[in-house]
């Protein structure tokens, strides 16, 4: 994995690394991360038949996986890495787990770890990655981002207050104290929040995760069928916006060594429930802006710090669900769609910039944003697909 070339010695002293906005920035990233798509494990855990110690343990191998190859990418690199679980890969489990065993599933796990991990030492994706246009690979970083945006907004329906006040903060923040201003919008949606009786702490319980350590086994039709549309919902749902997320905020790197490291932590937390991980986009977006720090090879701390409160959520995997309930669901969506309007704006404009491949941006940013799903394979790949098709038409009959 390569990076820009390092800025003066001068410059780098002079400006230093960041420490609130990157905290800011991770708390968001995490609560995000884990509020968005939790929902989903718990499902595919309860149609795995994972016992509700199980299901902790599926959330802790997944949350501390995520961490430590962060961290341990972030600090090697310089870089931002964020991972995420595979949430399209929890909806195949959610859907996908009739009749397998609970050992079968891990062996599927096991498997697609196996798939990752060839991928990333092949080196394979990056060669595929590489001959997407940055306009298109902005377009479907907008795509990606542009629902939680919505999103946002959507939920004054349920919480007007809430939500006008948070995006005030919003507003006001941007142009005041940008550097503080995700933090500034979760303190004004808590304190709202509060003030209206809308945070409840009555459920609230934590726990230490205990691992559940289950053998796995090996059935071709359950790993023909199970384990390999599971790493290929996850490369082709997950890792292309992962990509484009990284290249559309300036960081020209290669993702082998972060798809090797999700398949080492897939393989070997397969056995405690660990399905897939992969290259965030949403999340990730959110401790790479310029308000963490101007200089982009500054802002890896807030990956490096994130990765460290998903350690924290994963020791607590068997209270997630009960630590989640305590805050409103509106307040969750306005963080996160507000805190993504920048990086949408920015993803536009780039999308946009070039002439002679706006349709085809155009084109790859609307199949992204209509979610359609395809032989069981999400709207980032198609999306993808369709704008290089509409891009080499263009190259091809030119009027």
């Amino acid at each position: 994995m390569t990076t820009t070339a390092p800025i003066p010695r001068s410059t780098t002293e002079r400006r230093g690394l960041p420490i609130v906005p990157a905290l800011s920035a991770a708390l968001i990233a995490v609560l995000v991360g884990v509020t968005s798509s939790v929902a989903l494990v718990f499902a595919a855990a309860k149609a795995a038949g994972a016992t509700p110690a199980q299901t902790g343990s599926w959330i802790g191998a997944l949350c501390i996986g995520k961490g430590i190859s962060a961290i341990v990418l972030s600090i090697r690199y310089h870089t931002p890495i964020l991972l995420a679980w595979s949430t399209p890969g929890a909806a195949l489990l959610a859907t996908g787990l009739t009749d397998v065993t609970m050992r079968e599933a891990i062996g599927a796990f096991f498997f697609c770890g196996l798939l990752l991990l060839g991928t990333g030492l092949t080196g394979i994706f990056d060669r595929v990655i590489d001959r997407i246009p940055l306009p298109l690979a902005s377009a479907l970083l907008a795509g990606v981002l542009t629902h939680f945006a919505i999103d946002a907004f959507a939920s004054a329906k349920a919480e007007p207050a809430l939500v006008v006040s948070m995006f005030a903060a919003y507003v006001f923040s941007r142009r005041l104290l940008p550097k503080f201003s995700a933090l500034l919008i979760l303190a004004t949606g808590i304190t709202v929040a509060a003030v209206q009786g809308s945070i409840r702490t009555a459920g609230l319980h934590l726990s230490l995760v205990h691992p559940s350590y289950v053998r796995p086994s090996f059935s071709f039709g359950v790993l023909l069928g199970l384990g390999v549309p599971l790493y290929i919902v996850t490369m082709a749902a997950q890792n292309v916006p992962g990509v484009a997320a990284l290249r559309s905020h300036g960081y020209d790197v290669r993702a082998s060594p972060a798809i090797t490291a999700s398949g080492i932590a897939t393989t070997l937390l397969a056995p405690f429930g660990m399905f897939g991980i992969n290259l965030a986009a949403i999340t990730a977006s959110m401790v790479m802006g310029p308000d963490i720090h101007p200089d982009k090879t500054k802002r890896y701390p807030a990956a490096v710090f994130a990765g460290g409160l998903y350690i924290g959520v994963g020791l607590i995997g068997g209270s997630v669900a009960s630590v989640l309930g305590v805050l409103p669901n509106a307040l969750v969506l306005a963080v996160a769609g507000f805190a993504l309007i920048p990086t949408v704006a920015n993803g536009l404009t780039t999308a946009v910039s070039n002439a002679a491949q706006r349709e085809a941006a155009v084109v790859t940013f609307l199949i992204t944003v209509s979610g359609v799903t395809l032989a069981g394979i999400g709207a980032a790949f198609w999306a993808i697909v369709a704008g290089t098709i509409t891009l080499l038409s263009s190259r091809i009959w030119r009027p």
